[in-house]
């Protein structure tokens, strides 16, 4: 299985800078097993069942994304050089590890002013990256950080257009909760509330989890085989609560379908026994095709890079063929691609 076999050329032309307008006026793309539709996010009613249940992430994204400055005494005086900054995760000790550009120009013990309120001191290096404490914590370092940062655009965004105040909004979903994302869990995005109350309505059941996705998430796959491949790792929880309602909606003859790769990872991953059962802690799961799938009955999701990780896990619930057919039908009906663009169902043969 080679990285060469899940490439393919994407106009830029299609790469949303903005998400559609309501959320759930985003076209939809519908496989369902060999046939494809072309709808919207709002005809999700037509397509689920009473019974069925949506597993939805509730992480919430944090503004991660911090602009400041660092001070230094020179030969010519008193300096001050701009440092960008990207949060990774909190750490045990109460520090977090960052991207800092540039990292070589700043030294331990230096500190980075990004407001009046929020200063960070570098602890050290690890990895390749930054170890910072900053000055407050608890509620104190929640406001100050949203107060001074930005949303984390993934770089396909970033690199056409600065985040700005709208994607505070526009970059979480509506029933975010769990603080401690540093990416959106995208294919959710296209959920309002009325849509989601017309869903109940009909009979569909929600369940949340929490996958903390980590800016891991765009890393490039750099090995020709893929299966040499490593992940890496998130944080998640699957509570007794969610995954008893998804046991109940399996025993009853409904279907389980996440929303969006980050919830299909996480509950896939607590059920590697071959049952889906309450669990914690950090997965690495790498799912391409061959992959054998233990809860997921279909999936909702947006349209993923070329050679990424993602497009090896719709390739592995929909097969490497059909899930080729389906992307060059997104492309040549012009969908838009990634975090804001548009979003599939994608139903397998066998629900």
């Amino acid at each position: 299985m080679k990285l060469s076999d899940f490439d393919f050329d994407l106009p830029e032309t299609l790469i949303a800078t903005r998400p559609a307008n309501p959320r759930s006026s985003a076209r939809l793309l519908v496989a369902d097993g060999d046939v494809v539709h072309d709808e919207s996010v709002q005809d999700l009613l037509s397509w689920l069942r009473p019974g069925d249940r949506l597993v939805l992430n509730d992480t919430k994204v944090i503004p991660a994304r911090l602009s400041g400055f660092r001070h230094r005494d020179s030969a010519q005086g008193p300096v001050q050089a701009r440092i960008e900054v990207t949060l990774l995760e909190p750490r045990a000790d109460g520090c977090w590890t960052a991207l800092l550009k540039p990292l070589k120009k700043i030294k331990t013990g230096e500190e980075i002013i990004f407001s009046e309120d929020l200063s960070a001191q570098l602890c050290g290096v690890e990895d390749g990256q930054g170890i910072l404490q900053f000055n407050v914590t608890g509620a104190d370092f929640d406001t100050a950080l949203a107060e001074a940062g930005a949303m984390p655009l993934p770089p396909y965004i970033a690199a056409k257009r600065p985040a700005d105040a709208q994607d505070k909004t526009d970059y979480q979903t509506v029933w975010a909760k769990n603080a401690g994302a540093v990416a959106a869990p995208t294919a959710s995005l296209h959920f309002d509330q009325a849509l989601l109350d017309a869903l109940a309505a009909r009979g569909v059941g929600f369940t949340h989890v929490t996958l903390h996705v980590g800016a891991g998430t765009f890393l490039p796959v750099k090995v020709e085989d893929v299966t040499t491949h490593k992940m890496h790792a998130e944080w998640g929880r699957v509570s007794p609560e969610a995954a008893a309602e998804i046991a109940a909606t399996k025993a009853a003859g409904g279907r389980v379908i996440p929303v969006g790769t980050t919830a299909l990872r996480l509950i896939e991953s607590a059920a590697r026994s071959g049952t889906l059962t309450a669990w914690e802690g950090e997965t690495d799961i790498f799912i391409y095709p061959g992959f054998t799938f233990h809860v997921t009955d279909a999936l909702m999701t947006n349209f993923h890079l070329p050679k990424s990780t993602l497009l090896m896990l719709v390739s592995a619930l929909m097969g490497q063929e059909r899930m080729k057919a389906i992307y060059a039908h997104a492309l040549s009906e012009e969908y838009r691609f990634f975090s804001y663009g548009d979003a599939s169902l994608l139903i397998p043969e066998t629900s």
